[in-house]
């Protein structure tokens, strides 16, 4: 299976797992509550889909590598206790809590969660003397003497032994006691997370040419020749951030990030053309109308491949602002509750301890999610955001000429109006290019496949797809619809083939 069915198919077994019956006790007993064993090559973000889980059921994640445990971190340390038994004495060896177990605990503390996932990775590189001690832990869910808490599923991971040397293979005693899962790496699923994360452009025109280099795993005469998906997320932070600062990238910095040397020329050769289209086609132009005639001609007698990357360049550049004007409108979306609960308050100081109040409760939430590992970039965004406006809005109520709560009160709803009036001119921007780029694929491309690919992009994409549906946009309204058509003409006329008419 895929990542994404992997995904889905663990948090429904994690929500199973946390389904109680009327009584309160779990429906499935935690003795027969299977560890899961997601095995697959490393790099293809199986920690990272732990995370989405978490986040997503709003319950905690505690996460291990167990390569770094030994027999000690992880069942605890051995100490002589005192006990009495029948009249006599005796020294009784105990062991301390594990630290695996204790960061269980000290994470229901903070964050005030008591149901989560312990993601063990790389459980089957354990090391010789812990090895004994994991049939216990899978099917009791004991380390040493110290339980797993209860409403705490375990997860583990780890790599089949062609990828790694410290691998120790399970005998069936103790794989009839895991759900196993095998994954694999998938570029159409991983193209989605890279556009939820906005990775770079370059990275993606690349795959969609060459997606047999998206992993890449051989042995050569110089040693293991690799490409994970986890070295093309880590490659893409690190070129926007030379773009940023202006540095050059060669293959000296690709190849830190891809072990393949066929890989890191070609790619390194791809990203300098990629940049060279940018700077012939002028990209801002286009999306602002103002191209040349010059290139509409370049376009229309570009090879299929120049016309993708110059469509994904394009794309990249809405889309990133669709983006952020998204996570904008989800931010006063947020808002909207704590200013509701504002209204109506007709003293100063009653209304400046509200706000004070609402921001602390907010900072509560943020630091609870974080110390459970739950806390998603989106939701992190969203929360800094309120809190800034909740600090900036207590400030400007406390020192402004306000005379009672009302002013107070109106004076915030200024503030946010301002903020409304802001989202509302990059909306109509944001249209206005939109309007632009449909115009230039039609004058360029006139009815090829590239309209196809524009539209599909900016159906699939999430932020795309939830901006045209809040904001709309007539040009992809009126294309999907002639593309459906087409398509239902064509199915049409299949079964009229079929009848032999």
């Amino acid at each position: 299976m895929n990542m994404k069915q992997a995904k889905e198919c663990i948090k429904d077994t994690v929500r199973l797992y946390l389904k109680k019956n009327e009584f309160g006790d779990y429906r499935i007993p935690i003795v027969r509550q299977r560890p899961v064993f997601l095995i697959g090559a490393p790099g293809i973000g199986k920690t990272a889909i732990m995370e989405q889980i978490a986040q997503e059921l709003s319950i905690a994640l505690v996460s291990y590598s167990m390569t770094h445990h030994t027999r000690q971190s992880a069942l605890g340390l051995p100490f002589i206790d005192h006990r009495e038994y029948e009249g006599e004495r005796y020294d009784v060896s105990e062991y301390t809590m594990s630290e695996i177990i204790a960061s269980i605990y000290e994470v229901m503390e903070k964050s005030g969660l008591k149901e989560g996932i312990l993601f063990l990775d790389e459980i089957n590189c354990v090391s010789e003397t812990l090895s004994p001690s994991m049939l216990q832990f899978l099917q009791y869910k004991v380390f040493g003497r110290h339980s797993v808490p209860e409403g705490w599923v375990i997860v583990t991971a780890g790599n089949p032994p062609e990828y790694n040397k410290s691998v120790r293979e399970f005998d069936v005693v103790t794989m009839d006691r895991l759900k196993v899962m095998e994954v694999e790496a998938d570029y159409t699923v991983w193209k989605e997370y890279a556009a939820e994360k906005g990775l770079h452009n370059a990275i993606v025109s690349y795959l969609d040419l060459k997606k047999e280099d998206f992993y890449h795993v051989e042995t050569t005469v110089k040693g293991k020749s690799y490409i994970t998906a986890r070295g093309w997320e880590d490659l893409s932070q690190i070129l926007q951030l030379y773009e940023e600062e202006g540095l050059p990238v060669d293959e000296t910095l690709v190849g830190q990030y891809l072990q393949n040397e066929r890989i890191v020329k070609e790619f390194t050769a791809y990203y300098d053309l990629y940049n060279k289209y940018k700077n012939d086609y002028k990209i801002e132009e286009i999306l602002s109308g103002e191209y040349s005639d010059r290139a509409v001609e370049k376009a229309k007698a570009a090879a299929f491949d120049e016309r993708l990357s110059l469509l994904g360049m394009l794309l990249d550049k809405v889309q990133g602002e669709m983006r952020e004007t998204m996570r904008f409108a989800d931010c006063l979306k947020e808002l909207r509750g704590p200013l509701k609960a504002l209204s109506g308050c007709a003293d100063t100081d009653k209304l400046t301890k509200m706000l004070q109040m609402q921001k602390e409760a907010r900072e509560k939430l943020l630091q609870s999610l974080q110390a459970a590992g739950a806390l998603s970039d989106a939701d992190g965004y969203k929360n800094k955001f309120v809190i800034r406006f909740l600090t900036e809005a207590e400030r400007e109520v406390r020192t402004g000429d306000v005379s009672d709560g009302v002013a107070g009160y109106a004076l915030i709803r200024e503030k946010f109006g301002s903020n409304t009036v802001s989202l509302k001119k990059q909306t109509e921007e944001i249209r206005q290019r939109l309007h632009c780029l449909f115009a230039f694929v039609e004058t360029a491309f006139e009815a090829g496949n590239e309209m196809l690919v524009l539209v599909t992009e900016l159906t699939v994409h999430d932020d795309s797809a939830r901006f045209i549906a809040a904001f709309g946009c007539p040009d992809y309204q009126r294309h999907n619809e002639e593309l459906m058509l087409s398509e239902r003409q064509n199915k049409f006329m299949d079964e009229i083939e079929k009848l032999g008419i």
